[in-house]
């Protein structure tokens, strides 16, 4: 094709350039024979990155390794949104995680690019119910353990499971590591809103927060909104029984003006609960213990609303004729209400993308969340989040 023509062509630019150069002497300028055999290396080489890249360089990739061995419907559907993914997405590159075996049976179901997925053995599982902590420092070639490595060691750029929250948890701060000045890597999944989505930041990592820690969630949070999901100058609150200032615990008194003074932030106030689900704010700053007992009485609520109209239109004829009716306008807007569709949980603030997806996910939520690695990487968030705490620490 002409792209693959001009990809040639500029690497064999680029080895001329190369080979020009003193470590190289008389290879280029020297002896026609050796010339020739240089040049067809050099054509060799780039036509194989092409076959194997289809005209990319693995920058333009995001490599995900993903854990199939994790979550109430692993492998099978954790597999399958790994295929949706590659089949939606041609800049992903999956390593799949885990039993080579079953992974390999699982994966002969599907038509998909071989070139997208590759497998990576892991003969381990760490099991929910396992402490997290034994289970990371015992179990090294669990799934989790070797994908986490991955990362670590620069062989992908971002990991996503519905594994064990809390081997995720200690295995991103033991083996990936905290970026530098990050006191305590905060999850932040995002919440559907009357107006679309806002991010609550922290929803299960730090029960035991400091002030200090939820200012910097707030800083995370702001640059994740801005850059991975598009809103422009978020407006950032903390978790409070009331909107004014003097109401709230020792950790929300003693947060709050911290939160005022900060200039990076578009700080507006306190939120209470009964506003997160109006969007009034697209950061939602608090501490692991409230934003997790947010996030479930959330998913808890929807889930009962959704089954009471269900019952209220199935009631009898002509519930079911009205239910009939309505029903391409609710499918639409219960989809905004659907947390699938907004991919997994990042745990912010280490070296490396770690992706938490809930533990009964199916393979939408999967599909979503490995292509939200792609946009993390693009916008080089880590990279904004190290900046952010540098300055702060000057």
């Amino acid at each position: 094709s002409a792209a693959s023509d001009v990809y040639k062509r500029q690497g064999i630019s680029y080895h001329q350039e190369l080979l020009k150069e003193p470590r190289f002497p008389g290879i280029w300028q020297g002896e026609p024979e050796k010339r020739r055999k240089a040049l067809i290396f050099t054509a060799m080489s780039s036509r194989i990155t092409d076959r194997m890249l289809g005209g990319r360089s693995m920058a333009e990739y995001t490599k995900v390794a993903l854990d199939a061995m994790g979550g109430d419907y692993a492998p099978f559907e954790i597999i399958k949104g790994a295929v949706e993914a590659v089949n939606k997405r041609k800049d992903i590159h999956i390593v799949i995680v885990g039993k080579e075996d079953i992974i390999k049976e699982e994966l002969a179901k599907y038509t998909y690019d071989k070139e997208q997925i590759e497998i990576k053995g892991a003969s381990e599982v760490i099991e929910t119910a396992e402490p997290p902590v034994m289970a990371i420092r015992r179990k090294k070639d669990s799934s989790i353990v070797v994908a986490m490595n991955m990362v670590k060691k620069g062989e992908a750029d971002a990991f996503v499971s519905a594994g064990s929250s809390g081997a995720i948890l200690v295995g991103g701060q033991v083996i990936v590591g905290r970026i530098k000045g990050v006191e305590r890597p905060p999850l932040a999944p995002l919440l559907p809103t009357k107006k679309g989505f806002s991010l609550l930041i922290d929803c299960g990592a730090n029960v035991d927060a400091r002030p200090s820690h939820l200012v910097q969630f707030a800083k995370m949070g702001s640059i994740y909104m801005e850059h991975v999901m598009g809103v422009k100058n978020p407006k950032v609150a903390i978790v409070n029984i009331g909107a004014e200032e003097e109401k709230g615990n020792a950790l929300v008194k003693e947060t709050f003006p911290m939160l005022k003074a900060c200039p990076d932030i578009n700080f507006t106030g306190s939120i209470e609960a009964r506003n997160i689900p109006y969007g009034d704010a697209d950061v939602i700053v608090c501490e692991a213990f409230a934003g997790n007992i947010i996030l479930k009485l959330y998913e808890g609520v929807g889930g009962v609303l959704v089954d009471k109209l269900k019952e209220g239109m199935m009631k009898n004829l002509r519930t079911k004729i009205g239910a009939l009716l309505v029903k391409p306008a609710l499918k639409e807007t219960m989809k905004g209400f659907d947390a699938s569709e907004y991919g997994g949980a990042p745990l912010l603030g280490l070296n490396g993308l770690v992706v938490k997806t809930h533990g009964n996910s199916k393979a939408r939520e999967v599909c979503n969340s490995i292509i939200q690695c792609v946009t993390f990487k693009e916008q080089k968030i880590n990279e904004k989040i190290k900046e952010c705490i540098q300055k702060e620490q000057e």
